[in-house]
């Protein structure tokens, strides 16, 4: 079906049609004709669907050979395609690559030291059950900028265990506020690798895109974590008895069982829990649960719990050095955005500073530097210690690495073998905002390989062609959207569906009812609020 949007009102997001055209990365003169270059670029992306979902061949690899159909079928010289991937992965590699890198030190070092159970120890104390939901999409907001989403999720669902037992609020009420915190700050906001990916892809401003992703982000979260939580409790219901406190979680079982962490609720078929399996007490009835209302804030002992037990001779990080880690990069970052838009004069001493300390990389290691000696050696690590802890990050980010860099790879293809224009100019002919276009490719493409970074990879090199039609913000928004649309429907091929759904203890069916309908809800209504923010920036 065609797409036909209405022209543009003044202060709106213009169309294609409205602005002055220019080429991105053009190649100099097209190796095929319009239908050829179209064809090679949908059995690209089908080659890298099908070799991820059927073959279930590693994404770096599936990329890799995507950009050889790509380029094949649209008759590139051999030589040339091994050209423009090499140039695609060593651009993206040495500019997302070691962001990625910085990143997964701070969080190692967080995690290491104790910092991140720290802030929820804190955090969780200080409110009761009304507002645990809320605290707890906090919580995982502020632990998500500087975690992956799997290393997030790991942190968190004991809390969550341990929460809903204390205080005898279901799994969802806690759970869906804590995984829309974690996936909305990994889709939208930098340091995480798909936003930083697709900043780099689309040459967008880092600093104006983290401000507008923390803007878009804290609504989003709002709306698919506590609000959300409240319906998503009624359709899966599910329970912990609230007596004892829980010492030791046991760690997830292998996808595809049947068992998980969490009791089954009214609705459940009878399935046995590892939290039975492991002597802990079984579920209880959700009437139990309804007795909750009268229940105070978690006692010192279940806080107490919360908190990583750490080797001898070592001291807990203070809260405040724990949050300090956490959000310097992006103060810094937030600072050089401010002084962009305040401070005109290019030459002054403020931007000057502004704009060294707000680069990415140079706020990251400012930041990674902080964790070293504050949570680090300050907690009573050795240097070796605290040099090992920083190293130990790196083997688990490899392959986050390596996917990143072989998408600017496929990228390359693509703009070389001349697909950006052809896209570029039915785009201009069916008169589609490009903010839709971004967000329905990367959703095509999230629903395909199940993949969230595949998506926004390949969605940003797609719609790449046209980011220098847009203005410094409507290009940080376009970054967003993407990012968006590549949280859209998490279902069965993709890996942190079965995180989730094992970590829980759900079927099949009640992760779709709650994590698929979270991911959708975050994609909708954060495209939304894109589309409304377009309107005044």
């Amino acid at each position: 079906m065609t797409l036909h949007l209405t022209p543009a009102s003044p202060g709106s997001l213009p169309t294609l049609h409205q602005l002055a055209p220019s080429a991105v990365e053009a190649a100099k003169q097209p190796y095929a004709g319009n239908a050829q270059l179209v064809a090679a670029c949908l059995l690209g992306i089908l080659t890298v669907v099908l070799l991820i979902t059927l073959v279930k061949l590693h994404p770096f690899l599936s990329l890799m050979l995507g950009s050889a159909v790509l380029g094949a079928v649209a008759t590139m010289p051999p030589g040339d395609i091994v050209d423009s991937f090499i140039k695609g992965f060593g651009s993206t590699a040495g500019t997302v690559g070691i962001l990625i890198a910085l990143g997964a030190m701070i969080g190692k070092m967080l995690e290491d030291s104790g910092g991140a159970s720290r802030i929820v120890s804190t955090l969780v104390g200080r409110v009761g059950p009304g507002g645990l939901p809320w605290m707890m999409a906090a919580i995982a907001a502020i632990l998500g900028l500087p975690l992956f989403f799997e290393v997030g999720v790991v942190l968190l669902v004991p809390v969550v265990i341990l929460v809903a037992r204390q205080t005898r609020l279901s799994i969802m009420k806690v759970g869906i506020p804590a995984l829309a915190g974690l996936s909305v700050l990994h889709g939208l906001v930098p340091p995480h690798p798909g936003p930083l990916t697709a900043i780099g892809l689309l040459n967008a401003d880092l600093g104006r895109t983290l401000l507008y992703g923390i803007v878009i982000a804290i609504p989003t979260v709002i709306v698919a974590g506590p609000v959300l939580a409240r319906f998503v409790d009624q359709w899966v219901p599910k329970y912990v008895v609230p007596l004892g406190r829980v010492s030791q979680v046991p760690e997830p079982v292998g996808v595809g069982s049947t068992t998980g962490l969490a009791g089954t609720g009214a609705s459940g078929g009878g399935t046995t829990t590892a939290a039975g399996s492991a002597g802990l007490p079984g579920p209880s009835r959700p009437e139990d649960a309804g007795r909750a209302g009268a229940a105070g804030r978690m006692d010192a002992g279940a806080l107490d719990e919360l908190e990583v037990p750490l080797p001898a001779g070592r001291r807990r990080v203070g809260f405040g050095s724990a949050m300090v880690a956490i959000t310097l990069p992006v103060v810094l970052m937030l600072i050089d955005a401010v002084a962009k838009l305040v401070v005109g004069d290019k030459t002054s001493g403020i931007r000057t500073v502004a704009d060294v300390v707000g680069t990415p990389l140079v706020a990251l290691l400012i930041a990674v530097i902080f964790c070293y000696f504050r949570l680090g050696l300050a907690s009573g690590m050795t240097r070796v210690q605290a040099s090992e802890s920083l190293g130990a990050s790196l083997p688990a980010i490899a392959g986050i690495i390596l996917i990143v860099a072989a998408g600017g790879g496929f990228k390359q293809t693509l703009v070389d073998a001349g697909v950006g224009n052809v896209i570029k100019d039915w785009a201009t002919g069916i008169n589609i905002s490009v903010l839709l276009l971004g967000w329905l490719v990367a959703v095509l493409i999230r629903l395909g390989t199940g993949s969230a970074t595949v998506a926004t990879i390949t969605a940003a090199g797609i719609v790449g062609p046209l980011a220098s039609t847009l203005s410094a913000s409507h290009l940080a928004l376009l970054v967003l959207a993407i990012g968006c649309g590549s949280l859209f429907f998490s279902h069965v091929n993709d890996a942190g569906f079965w995180l989730v759904k094992e970590y829980f203890g759900l079927t099949v069916g009640e992760t779709i009812k709650s994590w698929s309908v979270m991911e959708t809800v975050i994609s909708v209504v954060g495209f939304a609020l894109i589309m409304l923010l377009s309107l005044v920036v």
